[in-house]
């Protein structure tokens, strides 16, 4: 009878793991055979693992990542790929996102570049890192929106608050002036703040003739280009080959890093190409 209003007292207390685990325990005679410092640990590691586990799901949950499956674990490295273990592994500690600075990723249509993204943002949702995913037109459209409702400050303040920000397909269409200073607004309080990772089509050296205001161009890449990890994806379209179910990407293409590892400075090539 004890035993039982222990387990309701866990149970109101809100420590269901807890109380699962000590039921078992109860109805497992082997652990007879453990002492109760052992038996009180595996209790107390029950309960953790599960809230761990739901913060986890919480996460992904909240980032609303496109590709739920996507994972470091899942690369494919094979040699025809030309995608090298070390280039994923020196940015897979996450100190970049400490250092506050940004992963660009362009490529042909088909070449992995939202499913890389999406494998940052999996793992960085597993290291308890506060995630968004937007594909760029509904990013606009929304501040946009805010914009026209007078709720501008609060989208904000939401965006601002994602550790990691994903924007994939950008580019697409050009940006007008409106749409070019609500982005800046974003990339002004994310400037050695917050981290981003930017997907795009188009070459970072293209990104200023995207923009119909030159000056907010000059402004916002200054903010996203220089202090960023470049990734330049190539080969085929994986979704039409058979080798992946002619399906979703599965890994990534091969890639170009254009940076140095989390301890170097960030390497800087073709910035000014970017820019002018």
């Amino acid at each position: 009878m004890l035993n039982n209003q222990t387990i309701a007292l866990m149970r109101a207390m809100k420590l269901p793991a807890m109380a699962n685990e000590y039921q078992r325990q109860l109805e497992t005679p082997a652990m007879t055979a453990l002492d109760f410092e052992e038996r009180i640990g595996m209790i107390v590691d029950a309960e953790w693992l599960q809230r761990e586990n739901s913060r986890i799901q919480r996460l992904k949950k909240a980032a609303n990542l496109r590709f739920n499956d996507a994972c470091f674990a899942n690369i494919d490295y094979r040699q025809s790929r030309k995608l090298e273990r070390s280039s994923i592994a020196r940015l897979s500690g996450f100190a970049w996102i400490k250092e506050h600075l940004n992963i660009i990723i362009t490529g042909a249509t088909g070449t992995g570049k939202t499913w890389l993204a999406c494998a940052f943002g999996e793992e960085a949702c597993r290291m308890g890192v506060k995630t968004a995913f937007y594909r760029a037109s509904r990013l606009i459209n929304e501040l946009c929106a805010a914009a026209a409702n007078d709720v501008l400050d609060k989208l904000l303040a939401k965006l601002k608050k994602c550790e990691l920000l994903i924007i994939d397909d950008w580019g697409l269409t050009t940006i007008a002036p409106t749409e070019s200073r609500l982005l800046l607004e974003v990339f002004e309080d994310r400037y050695n703040a917050c981290s981003s990772i930017i997907s795009a089509q188009i070459p970072v050296a293209k990104w200023h003739s995207l923009f119909e205001d030159s000056t907010i161009a000059d402004a916002i890449l200054d903010r996203i280009v220089h202090n960023s990890y470049r990734f330049e994806l190539r080969g085929s379209s994986l979704r039409f080959n058979k080798d992946f179910g002619g399906g979703t990407p599965y890994g990534v293409q091969g890639q170009n890093i254009d940076a140095q590892s989390d301890d170097d400075t960030i390497s800087k090539d073709g910035e000014n190409d970017a820019i002018q």
